[in-house]
């Protein structure tokens, strides 16, 4: 028989806050920065590169402003380390691990230039759909496209963010990935800087409600890690390069980082 759940006051304060941090984050987000904000970066920017970095930055600022948001109501708390290591990485790949839903809304936060690899079936939200195609996000189900497009933006000292889980791993299970990233490191030769993210305890994670509060508040620690040069692993065969570039990628997201 499975034991009722009862809820602390503390736990009760942040379902609410949760509810009401969640709520403001999409009246906001999504209807003023997708249907006012980013219908004005249309009608007035033309230059598609130049309105591409606006709305990075102004979906950076917002993922800030939402996080400060959301801790000062006291749902979680986050720390970063290492966080000037991004600094050094122009045309280079940032691979994260991915506990959490909240893990690309923390990564963007300190990165004002970022693209990312998104699913395409984010598309079938009209208001998300704007934010991604104004953004210049790229889509994983345009597989023909991806290449050029990852090619483009690191050439021009741009930044992506790819999470190689493909979805959110669960707790206390191996992780594996795909070798998407593997692949396109290599075939743009482009370096890789790990990211670790450390979500303890457990929230947002796959198949878990919003409204399932842990006992205690959450810490996100995320720490900038080491970079990999993707020299190191050219060969002339780009398959068992790859292969051998997510298994290392596979150890380097597995371990506790060191912090510095």
């Amino acid at each position: 028989m499975n034991k009722r759940k009862f809820y602390t006051i503390n736990q009760w304060w942040r379902l609410f806050a949760t509810a009401l941090g969640f709520i403001i984050f999409g009246l906001y987000g999504l209807f003023v920065l997708s249907l006012i904000w980013f219908s004005l970066l249309r009608l007035f920017v033309w230059n598609k590169q130049k309105r591409t970095l606006i709305a990075q930055y102004s979906i950076s600022v917002n993922f800030k402003v939402f996080l400060w948001i959301i801790k000062s109501l006291g749902i979680f708390n986050y720390q970063f380390n290492g966080i000037e290591k991004l600094k050094q990485d122009e045309g280079c790949l940032i691979v994260a691990n991915h506990p959490s839903l909240l893990d690309v809304v923390l990564l963007a936060s300190v990165m004002g230039r970022c693209d990312c690899l998104v699913k395409g079936a984010l598309l079938n939200n009209i208001f998300i759909s704007r934010i991604i195609k104004t953004a210049g996000y790229i889509l994983n189900g345009e597989s023909s496209r991806i290449l050029t497009q990852c090619n483009e933006i690191l050439s021009n000292k741009g930044r992506i963010l790819i999470f190689p889980e493909g979805t959110r791993s669960i707790p206390n299970h191996p992780i594996t990935l795909q070798r998407g990233a593997a692949n396109i490191a290599l075939r743009c030769h482009a370096d890789i800087r790990i990211i670790h993210i450390e979500c303890n305890p457990p929230w947002l994670i796959k198949q878990q409600k919003w409204y399932d509060i842990p006992e205690k508040k959450a810490r996100f620690n995320i720490t900038v890690g080491e970079k990999i040069i993707i020299g190191d692993f050219l060969d002339e065969n780009t398959t068992i390069a790859a292969r051998r570039l997510t298994r290392h990628l596979t150890t380097l997201l597995t371990l506790e980082p060191k912090k510095e």
